[in-house]
């Protein structure tokens, strides 16, 4: 089940709210000890995440759970650059908001607030895997909180919301911190200067069966980020456009097959549907292009 974006919090008694984690989502299939956990598009973490896998098999369940994976630096703070790069040298948690099935009945069905009843009752105490607790009401305090600490900022859920896997509701709310944008990236221009590898990223988003140009960014890389982005970019080169034939490109533009995803910030978006002052933030390697839509 996906969430719709919301604008600004808000106060209201028939709606819970949570953290909104810098992570990735996890599926979780539990049968005994034999354990499957995987994210949103299908993709394994069985290998990455080996502990997540251990401590869900000591639990002994049988449960279809979701959650998110996270990754704390040394503020206890949650790092989506550590989770892409995890080397077991920082705390990891499986944090479980929500369960589908347990013993082999479906309870998508059931309001929110009893299947996170049931899950709180079923997950067996550990460090590696937590219950993701909630506030009632108060998102407005709850959100200026989350913006104290620097977190993303709060997923808002109706208090008495069934489970619709695959579906973005507006029964389930993200409300950020940041403005961020996942977006396709279509392509890079040629570096200029010292600038090694390439300059920009070629950015858009889908609007039906077209790609949409929403702009490019040249911030946000290290000098690792820019060689990794390289080496990913350069077996994916085409001699295919993006784009309707009339959008102006500059001539060092260089396109890729549009598969490979990240998520930017920015501060506004512009009356023509461009990102002004876009930063590169990460690769969204759970996330397919096909998942990326329209402004």
């Amino acid at each position: 089940m996906l969430a719709k974006e919301a604008e600004k919090p808000f106060n209201d008694k028939d709606w819970v709210y949570e953290i909104k984690w810098d992570v990735y989502r996890a599926i979780a299939e539990v049968e005994g000890d034999s354990v499957t956990l995987y994210s949103g598009n299908g993709n394994s973490y069985n290998n990455s995440y080996p502990i997540i896998i251990e401590e869900l098999a000591k639990m002994k369940i049988d449960a279809v759970l979701d959650g998110e994976i996270v990754a704390l630096d040394k503020n206890g703070i949650p790092s989506f650059q550590l989770l892409q790069n995890y080397n077991y040298d920082h705390p990891l948690i499986y944090y479980v908001f929500d369960v589908l099935y347990i013993n082999k009945k479906n309870i998508c069905s059931l309001p929110l607030l009893e299947r996170k009843n049931r899950l709180k009752k079923l997950l067996k105490k550990s460090n590696f895997i937590k219950y993701t607790d909630h506030i009632k009401e108060k998102g407005i305090e709850f959100y200026e909180l989350a913006v104290k600490n620097n977190l993303e900022g709060i997923i808002a859920k109706k208090a008495d919301s069934k489970y619709f896997s695959g579906v973005r509701t507006s029964n389930w709310l993200k409300i950020k911190h940041h403005k961020t944008l996942e977006a396709i990236i279509v392509g890079f221009t040629a570096p200029a200067g010292s600038r090694l590898y390439f300059g920009s990223l070629v950015l858009a988003v889908r609007k039906g069966n077209k790609l949409k140009y929403i702009g490019q960014t040249g911030t946000g890389f290290n000098s690792k980020m820019l060689k990794k982005m390289n080496e990913l970019m350069k077996p994916l080169i085409t001699k295919e456009f993006p784009f309707d034939e009339s959008l102006q490109m500059n001539l060092t533009f260089i396109p890729i097959k549009p598969i490979l995803v990240c998520e930017v910030k920015f501060s506004e978006i512009t009356e023509d549907g461009k990102l002004r002052h876009p930063v590169f933030l990460r690769l969204r390697d759970d996330k397919t292009a096909k998942d990326v839509s329209g402004l």
